[in-house]
Formats: structure tokens, C-alpha cells, sequence
């Protein structure tokens, strides 16, 4: 497995992942319980530059020349910069109020969603990324980590903590109750 920077062509690939953890979050951002929307949204983004989802802030697994899984990335201190062009999006094509929560802010590099093809699920795909990124972003370049994990996926919370990740508080993203984890440089372990 190769672990890269995406690029504009990875955008499909991008979205299909990414909707394995966030497709019902993209669906109450547009208003609509539309998965074939909710992936035309993504791609529009993902391809595209200076926003949230774009491919900028994406890393691919790669196997067999497939793409396996992929992470959405990008400095906590720039959300409402990278949400801008969505926002505005989201008002004039779905004519809806569009107005989440902040889930990150300055201080960390946030990972929004991570997602792993089905048959790639339970073969440490995830854990390998999250490796990846600990030592990209914590022991390359002195940063911290965070991300949201909901309180209903135990599974999840337990592979971040094992990764060395640390509750730091909670927040409410799209009504859903999440626990708030960051790793910090002072407190990798992987």
C-alpha cells in the first residue's frame, strides 16, 4: 500500500471515500437525502482548489493501482476561509441556510473524514493512514492533531486512542454528539 498527496484526477475516488464517513452530513448540508447529489457536491469540491474538501487537502492509499481510502486534512485556523466557497455554494444551488458548527479551529490540523473501502475494512487500511499522518503532520512538523469521532462509534474512539489520541472536550456537529481528539506532539505514541 502507497500512501500519497491526491491530485485533481483522484476526485471520484476521493468522494466515493469520503461518503463512507460523511454522506449524511454532506445530505443535511444541501438539505437533501440524496446520495447521487451528496457525491455530485463532493466531487465539485474535491476537484476544485481552495476549499475544504478540495483534493489539496487529500491523501490516497493506493493498492494494485486502486485507490483504497482517503483522508480530508487541512489547518484548523483556515475553516472558515475553505468553508467560504461551500457556503456560498450550498445558499445558491440548494437554496439553503448553511451555518455548522466550527468542528476545528486554529491550533490543529483537522481531519474532517476518513474513509476506507468496504473490502479494505478491518485490515489496518485506517490505522496505516492515521500512522501516516501522526508522522507527517506530529513528528515531521511539529503539529497538532484533531479530529471528531461520534459517541456512538466506540470502535473508532478506541483505534484513535490507541494511536495515542487524547479527549480534549465535545462538540455538536450537525446535531450529531461527537467527542473532540487531538494528538499533540508532546504525546504521540503510535
Amino acid at each position: 500500500m502507497t500512501i500519497r498527496k491526491a491530485n485533481k484526477e483522484d476526485s471520484a475516488a476521493i468522494a466515493n471515500h469520503l461518503l463512507l464517513a460523511m454522506e449524511d452530513i454532506v445530505c443535511e448540508f444541501i438539505g437533501r437525502k440524496d446520495p447521487s447529489k451528496a457525491k455530485e457536491f463532493l466531487i465539485h469540491f474535491i476537484h476544485q482548489e481552495q476549499n475544504q474538501y478540495s483534493y489539496q487537502n487529500c491523501f490516497v492509499a493506493e493498492a494494485n493501482n486502486q485507490i483504497i481510502a482517503a483522508v480530508n486534512i487541512y489547518n484548523g485556523s483556515q475553516l472558515r476561509q475553505l468553508r467560504r466557497p461551500i457556503s456560498q455554494y450550498i445558499k445558491s444551488q440548494f437554496m439553503t441556510d448553511f451555518n455548522p458548527e466550527d468542528e476545528t479551529q486554529s491550533g490543529e490540523y483537522y481531519i474532517d473524514s476518513l474513509g476506507v473501502n468496504p473490502n479494505q475494512q478491518g485490515k489496518g487500511v485506517g490505522a496505516t493512514m492515521l500512522r501516516y499522518l501522526i508522522n507527517y503532520y506530529v513528528t515531521e512538523k511539529g503539529q497538532t492533531i484533531g479530529l471528531l469521532v461520534d459517541e456512538e462509534n466506540p470502535k473508532a474512539k478506541k483505534l484513535y486512542l490507541k494511536l495515542g489520541f487524547k479527549s480534549v472536550g465535545r462538540k455538536i456537529l450537525v446535531g450529531k454528539h461527537m467527542d473532540h481528539l487531538q494528538l499533540k506532539p508532546e504525546s504521540k505514541r503510535v
